[in-house]
């Protein structure tokens, strides 16, 4: 077989193939080939990829600057390398390309040119987005209440853990609330599971609008209890948030006929401060707070609790100390 007929088979197997394949001269930057597969993909003829530069104004503004550098960088030190971005089509849109590169070299060890084949792979870019968008509500999911749309125990005991630890380091108090419904039990025995199931979150979206800022925290406990998490809030400023929570639900003005404290629907709470030392742990502190929430049930509930102040809170429409 003549080497004419060889190169007659060669550049029919190339053009056969779904890959587009590509020589570049190195010195002068232009093509010496392109695939007239580039037509069908992009729709742009394959004689108007004169220079490198065609390629790269072709290119998502977004990629280009970083693609374009990576790849000359990759071929002046002669590696051969691989580059995904976004192509432009003659029509306006964006097809997702993987460049894969091999540089080739003269006798004298010079770079003299570059071949290589492009891919699209528009299908499998959609589908590695479909899996981070999914991974993505996986992680969601698995830190979010099901139920009432707010934190998990899961996330409450990765937020504690995170805060605590930027407690102990910046010396900054850390407070925690913890709160029960009152006389759940109570109110799902009467007016049935679906409306216990309404009532926790009602609680919950009240409780969110009660903790503002960026990294306050609440999240559900478990059960009928539910917890916030406040960095960087004074004791003044947790009593003043958790009123607010007691407030919130009692806004939502939920009827509770079964209960021994209101017609409507009411809260407990403990509310715990700290600046953590060294020794301290978070645990401990979590179990103070319980207790404190155990006292503001046994005190009569609808109420809270703060240190070991057995008086009821009268912070109804006090300014939010923390601003």
């Amino acid at each position: 077989m003549s080497e004419a007929t060889d190169q007659a088979v060669y550049k029919t197997l190339l053009e056969s193939t779904r890959a587009i394949p590509w020589k570049i001269d190195w010195k002068s930057m232009t093509f010496a080939y392109i695939g007239p597969q580039i037509e069908t993909l992009l729709g742009w003829s394959q004689a108007s990829w004169v220079s490198a530069e065609d390629w790269a104004t072709r290119m998502h503004p977004d990629d280009r600057e970083k693609v374009v550098e990576f790849c000359i960088s990759q071929s002046q030190n002669g590696v051969d390398h691989e580059a995904d971005y976004r192509a432009l089509t003659a029509a306006g849109d964006y097809v997702w390309i993987r460049d894969v590169v091999h540089v080739v070299r003269d006798d004298n060890g010079e770079v003299d040119s570059l071949i290589g084949f492009m891919f699209d792979i528009s299908e499998r870019k959609k589908t590695e987005e479909q899996l981070l968008t999914l991974q993505k509500q996986l992680e969601e999911y698995s830190y979010k209440d099901g139920l009432t749309g707010v934190a998990n125990r899961r996330m409450f005991d990765s937020v504690l853990a995170t805060e605590w630890a930027n407690a102990q380091r910046t010396q900054q108090p850390l407070s925690l609330i913890l709160l029960d419904i009152d006389h759940f039990k109570q109110f799902n025995d009467h007016y049935g599971h679906i409306q216990g199931d309404d009532c926790l979150k009602s609680v919950g979206q009240a409780l969110s609008r009660a903790a503002s800022r960026p990294r306050d925290f609440v999240g559900r406990f478990g059960g009928e209890e539910f917890v916030l998490v406040l960095p960087e809030t004074d004791e003044a400023a947790a009593r003043h948030i958790a009123e607010r929570c007691r407030q919130q639900v009692r806004q939502q003005r939920i009827a509770h006929e079964r209960s021994s404290v209101s017609s409507l629907l009411t809260i407990s709470l403990g509310v715990g401060t700290i600046v953590p030392g060294g020794h301290d742990r978070p645990l401990d502190f979590l179990n103070s707070v319980d207790q404190l929430l155990y006292q503001a049930k046994q005190r009569g509930r609808d109420r809270l609790e703060v240190a070991k102040t057995p008086a009821r809170s009268t912070l109804d429409g006090a300014a939010d100390a923390r601003g």
